[in-house]
């Protein structure tokens, strides 16, 4: 802002999105992006905003970007990865430098390219995040393949069809996962997906002495030693991957509907993690930065590019962020000097309700300065915990929201503006979005509407794998020329923004409608629930009725019904009561701690479950299945 004279934020967003050329020229320059040619055009729209071309005639590698400059720069020595495991948390952290991942990742593209994958091939990975999913990953986009992350807790089928969709060439894959000590057969589901894909020509064990013969397999390529450490040229270089060419297949999560693989680029990648991780997270040199994510989420790769863009390490944890016991996640902070910290509201709300430990206030957290999270709409006590517990009531949250695919943030905060709790700041830079009501128009201020985004951002994804239409249908068919994202979303009477939820999860009870977050977030209020599920259900009178799924604090005292009905009617009018709150033991979840409505409703209705693989914890639905009501003779 000081080097554009501008004297505020709310004028450097407005001049991100109305002088584009001169924000991305002047922010890829600020991020010290490395081009092996220079673009000549910043957008190309010839074909409309679906079909958006970025920074032609460029050419980038993220890979080069990320890993292989630092050390020739000098920079061999610097942490990149800390690792943290449930087998090896006595042990503390395995630490692994630039130029020991560099010859790692030299290593792997070797024997990628041995093993046959050439560029614009796809490599699939089913695996945790450990050190192996990094080098794979880097080492793909190295040789200018495809990664396509998938989560290491989906079941047979999801696995297969992610990997048919994508014509994977290898897998990569854990034989074994174990968590909270218990193994889980994930080597038999990845050999009977791969068996029904013809395009796999082979499956390499993370986690077994089949990973060092892979990297082995190219050592007639790479010699036993780092010539990036001696400032000799890497012995695999990187290739020359155009701006456009795809680095990075990303499917959407959700339990229905067939998956939608995103597609994204080497220039849409690192100038939007770049960007985020820069401007918003403050990220520097030797700072770690830890958040409690997987890589079958866009936020693995999205903090693995964007934090060693920077020489920022991270921190992995393969392993539950409560075990063995509650205080895992502060334990970890305190002995790794972790400077930014991100959760999800589930995962702060669950650490909330904890017992078993000293919590976060009886550890050493000082050197966090900034705290992160996303994915999920907020409730003002668990943001306040978080705020007071966590980041003693000094730290930013930098609450963000975008999606798997723009592998970035329309919504986004900045440490240097003021924000209310559960806010999202406002636009990220360079993200020209809107409140829109149903007839397209923009919605006054203190108005609930459809967020939208009316210009195109580098990294939106390259239409839908193998779906052209889906990807129109999806994204611009509601508002034609206008992104729609389906997210609802208001901007209050002092310019903050904030979100309740999917549109496609709204509830509709007798014609006024409602996001499941705000029923969810008026019952989180109360000082005995610790976290809630909205879901509609059938009703004769209203059309639809609200009926609801509650978790109890540890120790608090069990509310009743009608006081909890009441809690709700009170903040949100009588009409928007819901018909039953149910107390829970716990509420079905992703991987990434999402709240799965959707299945809850299928169970409590008494209808098929559908494909369940992405929920961690699927035994929860059975209780929820017990409440459903008696149908009809």
């Amino acid at each position: 802002m000081r080097s554009r004279g501008l004297g505020a934020l709310a004028e450097l967003r407005r001049a991100s999105v109305h002088c584009h050329q001169w924000f991305w020229d002047e922010i890829l320059r600020d991020m010290g992006v490395e081009w092996t040619r220079r673009y000549t055009q910043v957008r190309d729209m010839s074909r409309g905003f679906p079909w958006t071309r970025w920074f032609s005639g460029g050419q980038i590698n993220v890979t080069h970007n990320c890993i292989d400059r630092h050390v020739r720069d000098g920079h061999g020595g610097e942490t990149a990865l800390f690792s943290e495991s449930e087998s090896g948390r006595t042990e503390g952290a395995r630490r692994l430098t630039f130029a020991e991942l560099a010859e790692l990742v030299n290593r792997c593209a070797a024997a990628l390219r041995a093993a046959g994958v050439q560029a614009g091939d796809s490599v699939g990975l089913y695996a945790p995040m450990q050190v192996a999913t990094v080098i794979v990953m880097f080492a793909t986009m190295k040789i200018g393949a495809r990664f396509v992350p998938i989560f290491c807790g989906y079941g047979e089928e999801a696995l297969r069809e992610r990997l048919a969709l994508s014509e994977a060439k290898i897998l990569f894959a854990c034989d074994t996962l174990t968590r909270r000590g218990k193994p889980a057969p994930t080597g038999a589901i990845a050999r009977a997906a791969a068996a029904k894909v013809p395009a796999i020509t082979r499956i390499v064990w993370t986690d077994t002495a089949d990973w060092i013969d892979f990297l082995q397999s190219g050592v007639c390529i790479v010699p036993r030693r780092n010539p990036l450490a001696t400032g000799e040229q890497p012995a695999v270089a990187c290739e020359p991957t155009w701006a456009e060419d795809p680095c990075l297949i990303i499917y959407t999560s959700g339990t229905t509907g067939r998956p939608k693989g995103t597609v994204h680029t080497h220039a849409g990648c690192l100038a939007q993690t770049g960007k985020e991780i820069r401007y918003a997270f403050d990220a520097r040199p030797g700072e770690p930065f830890f958040w409690v994510t997987d890589i079958g989420w866009m936020m693995g790769p999205w903090e693995l590019i964007g934090c060693l863009l920077y020489r920022t390490p991270v921190v992995l944890l393969d392993g539950a962020p409560n075990h063995p016991t509650s205080d895992r996640l502060w334990e970890i902070c305190e002995r790794l000097r972790v400077v930014t910290l991100g959760c999800s509201p589930t995962l702060v709300r669950l650490l909330m309700r904890a017992s078993d430990g000293r919590g976060p206030r009886g550890y050493d957290l000082s050197r966090l300065r900034l705290l992160g999270s996303t994915g999920e709409v907020w409730d003002e006590p668990s943001y306040r915990w978080y705020f007071e517990n966590v980041g003693g009531g000094r730290c930013p949250i930098l609450n963000i929201s975008g999606g798997t695919e723009i592998i970035g943030c329309h919504l986004q905060p900045y440490p240097v503006e003021p924000l209310k709790p559960c806010s999202l700041g406002g636009p990220a830079l360079g993200m020209d979005v809107d409140v829109f009501t149903d007839d397209g128009q923009p919605a006054p201020r203190g108005t609930m509407g459809h967020l939208v985004c009316k210009q195109p951002a580098p990294s939106m994804t390259k239409s839908f794998l193998h779906d052209d239409a889906r990807y129109l249908e999806t994204y611009f068919q509601k508002f034609p020329g206008v992104w729609y994202h389906g997210d609802w979303a208001k901007v209050d009477e002092d310019g903050q923004w904030f979100l309740f939820g999917r549109t496609d999860d709204t509830l509709k009870v007798a014609g006024k409608r409602v996001g499941p977050g705000e029923v969810e977030g008026a019952l989180a209020s109360h000082r005995a629930v610790s976290e809630a599920a909205a879901i509609g259900v059938p009703d004769e009178i209203k059309g639809t009725a609200i009926v609801c799924f509650v978790v109890l604090k540890t120790d608090a005292a069990t509310p009743s019904e009608c006081e909890l009905i009441a809690q709700v009617a009170q903040q949100l009018g009588k009409p928007l009561a819901p018909k039953n709150v149910f107390i829970v033991e716990a509420l079905p979840k992703t991987r990434s701690g999402k709240i799965v409505r959707g299945a809850i409703a299928r169970a409590f209705l008494g209808q098929p479950a559908g494909d369940a693989t992405s929920i961690e914890n699927p035994q929860a639905l059975e209780p929820i299945a017990a409440l459903a009501p008696p149908v009809p003779a």
